[in-house]
């Protein structure tokens, strides 16, 4: 019985990689959910999981949690937590997450900085990145990534990142290499109750993926948003609270295979720099 429940699971896994380009190192942040992910321009404290480059786009420094529920499944639940530390001249980021259970699983841990450099800011991270399978045993890789944004206008912004820049590989005796996904994308912001990004974004291995992305808020305190994906088509929707010293995010996206995923996020901001 446990064979055939561990080909289910991994049949999920691999429907999951698949349709959203990698399991453990899909976005993070309800908040990115709840717009399609097209998050390249986005500067929050969960730039640290999405685009390292946008790390310096808020002054607090933060600690934060994602819940991120698949299929109704926890064997697809994912769970990540992050800390931000501004300085007056690097954000400093670190990032724990973790996929699956027993049978299949996997996590990292990344550090990473980025400065601000005039109209453009730019980041680097590395992770360590582990996957196990019961009865394959367990691959562990160093990852590095890159990524930057610019202002092009007050309101019009650039955004680019580089995941496995270096081409790791699950394990040292494996021969297949983990994504290497490029994304790049736009943000028109003719206020600040208004954000519209469209971004596109390649794994290597896989087909483009376009995404579009709208945020509306309420007086800088209520937030709401939609998004869309295709390969697979995927509907987003989701809303946001900002209070002065928390943010509560909650996001629900619509996948062909897998139905109906809820993500839930919650960020403490502590302190200004």
């Amino acid at each position: 019985m446990a064979k055939y429940f561990f080909t289910y699971c991994f049949i999920l896994v691999s429907i999951t990689a698949f349709a959203q380009g990698g399991t453990e190192l899909l976005p993070k942040g309800a908040r990115s959910m709840g717009f399609g992910n097209a998050n390249v321009t986005v500067s929050d404290a969960w730039s640290i999981f999405n685009n390292i480059g946008t790390l310096t786009g808020t002054d607090e420094s933060q600690a934060f949690f994602a819940y991120d529920h698949r299929g109704n499944l926890s064997e697809l639940t994912t769970l990540a937590a992050g800390l931000l530390i501004n300085t007056d001249q690097f954000s400093y980021g670190l990032s724990v997450s973790t996929y699956g259970e027993d049978l299949f699983s996997q996590s990292q841990i990344g550090i990473g900085a980025a400065q601000k450099l005039g109209i453009a800011s730019i980041g680097i991270k590395a992770s360590y990145f582990q996957t196990s399978i019961e009865g394959f045993g367990t691959g562990r890789a160093a990852i590095f990534e890159f990524g930057g944004m610019a202002e092009i206008t007050p309101e019009l912004f650039f955004g680019a990142h580089i995941y496995n820049l270096n081409g790791a590989k699950f394990g040292k005796n494996s021969i297949d290499q983990l994504p290497t996904i490029i994304k790049s994308g736009l943000s028109y912001r003719p206020t600040e109750n208004v954000m519209v990004n469209i971004e596109a974004e390649k794994d290597i291995l896989l087909p483009p993926l376009l995404k579009v992305g709208l945020e509306y808020s309420l007086l800088q305190k209520l937030w709401a948003r939609a998004g869309i994906n295709n390969h697979p088509n995927r509907l987003c929707f989701g809303i946001g609270i900002r209070a002065k010293s928390f943010h509560l995010d909650f996001a629900v996206n619509q996948n062909p295979f897998l139905g109906s995923t809820q993500h839930f996020s919650f960020n403490y901001l502590f302190s200004k720099k």
